[in-house]
């Protein structure tokens, strides 16, 4: 599975890259590596949607489509740019923050490039600036601003963003679904990918070059997701009715969550920045949010800047710990919903003694969605179907969300970026 690195004029310093929502970054198009920008209305009407992915803090989100790409902001919602061409479509567009630089592959019925290379495109240059050609399909790709990290069905590869040199091979059992998770702080670069055998993940902590493997589930695992930090691991298998969350550092299961009784694929898992929440979308249609009971020791939002993650990493606290955990769990926030018969725990099955969600957000059982946390106590989703919801929920009582916004945005002319 070797790889073929080409690097036109050398590769960009991304801590120097403009701002998204600068003007100057993101500038009305020019030729797109040598497409030419179709009309854009003609391009809407028979564009397809293939993909979908946030950017590294959930405040953007990229769309793929059978004619090219959008970014979308968040809050407010708003299209941000555009690119329709009459070349082809793009199967993953993954964002660095909110910079100029994506890494494109192409996707769909007409790629606009092989589904086995990847590009790495700045537009504010409007040319490729790096790419990467593989011997099988790219399934993923994640970014950091330090990493470029491509992931293939049985192997993932890490290269230094800066020159591209081949940092790490790592070898994955069969990963159909491209699942990996990066770190997005800077004082920490931990990457989690499925392991060697069934239900397991591989997690490196590369600045410690330390390397764990977490017997997570009994089956494959289906979807994993870092926090921003890299301590803490969150996932859930193809069964599909447990999410566990993990210690990165000694693989130590801090809590057990249960989606429910019957199996579901699961499409997303999200945890909220202050790791309070955590977020399930699936196949059922439901979007579960649960109250986490994982906190570090001594941590709030006060000194959280001032320490190092590494140095805070030692003193996490976990759900067998019931009576110190109480203490840590604010006052003002309700607790997920447990059985009546809990208190016979190892009597019952063991659904009994489950953490059931906190609260719920319905949508029709036709398409994928993945979620995200917005603001406060708000949750964004996104479905292939081309749709943008927000909901909130109540943070005492739970129960099921409120809708606060929707929007259709594959086709919506009201959400295009002003010329």
């Amino acid at each position: 599975m070797a790889s073929t690195v080409s690097t036109p004029r050398g590769m960009p310093q991304t801590g120097r890259l403009g701002s998204l929502d600068s003007p100057r970054s993101w500038a009305s198009p020019a030729p797109f590596n040598g497409p030419e920008t179709d009309n854009i209305s003609n391009a809407d009407e028979g564009a397809d949607l293939l993909s979908v992915s946030w950017n590294q803090d959930y405040g953007c989100f990229a769309a793929g489509t059978s004619s090219g790409f959008r970014i979308y902001n968040c809050d407010p919602f708003k299209e941000t740019f555009r690119r329709d061409l009459q070349g082809g479509g793009f199967g993953i567009v993954e964002m660095l923050f909110r910079c100029n630089i994506l890494a494109l592959v192409g996707g769909g019925s007409h790629p606009q490039y092989p589904p086995n290379k990847v590009m790495i495109w700045d537009d504010h240059q409007s040319r490729c600036i790096g790419e990467f050609v593989f011997r099988s399909e790219v399934r993923a790709v994640k970014l950091r601003r330090d990493l470029i990290v491509v992931i293939l069905e049985h192997k993932i590869y890490v290269y230094n963003f800066t020159d591209l040199k081949l940092l790490h091979q790592i070898e994955t059992l069969a990963n159909p679904r491209g699942l990996c998770c990066l770190s997005y702080d800077p004082n920490t670069s931990v990457l989690a990918c499925p392991g060697l055998r069934k239900g397991e993940v591989r997690v490196e902590h590369f600045g410690l070059k330390v390397t764990k493997f977490i017997s997570a589930h009994d089956s494959n695992i289906a979807c994993a997701t870092l926090t921003v930090d890299g301590l803490l691991l969150a996932t859930a298998s193809t069964k599909g009715t447990l999410i566990r969350i993990f210690n990165t550092f000694d693989g130590t299961r801090l809590q057990e969550v249960r989606r429910g009784l019957d199996r579901a694929d699961i499409y997303s898992i999200a945890l909220s920045q202050n790791v309070q929440w955590l977020a399930v979308s699936s196949d059922k249609g439901t979007v579960h949010v649960f109250n986490l009971r994982v906190r570090v020791a001594g941590d709030d939002e006060s000194n959280q800047n001032k320490v190092s993650p590494v140095a805070r990493s030692p003193v996490m606290t976990h759900q067998n710990s019931s009576s110190s955990l109480d203490a840590l769990i604010p006052q003002n926030t309700g607790t997920n919903t447990s059985s009546s018969l809990a208190f016979m725990r190892g009597v019952l099955p063991k659904y009994f003694s489950s953490e059931w969600s906190f609260a719920q957000f319905h949508l029709p059982e036709t398409t994928r969605y993945i979620t995200a946390f917005g603001a406060q106590n708000t949750v964004m989703i996104i479905g292939m179907d081309g749709s943008f919801y927000r909901c909130s929920f109540d943070l005492v009582n739970g129960g099921p969300m409120v809708q606060r916004e929707f929007v259709r945005f594959l086709n919506a002319d009201s959400q295009r970026p002003k010329p």
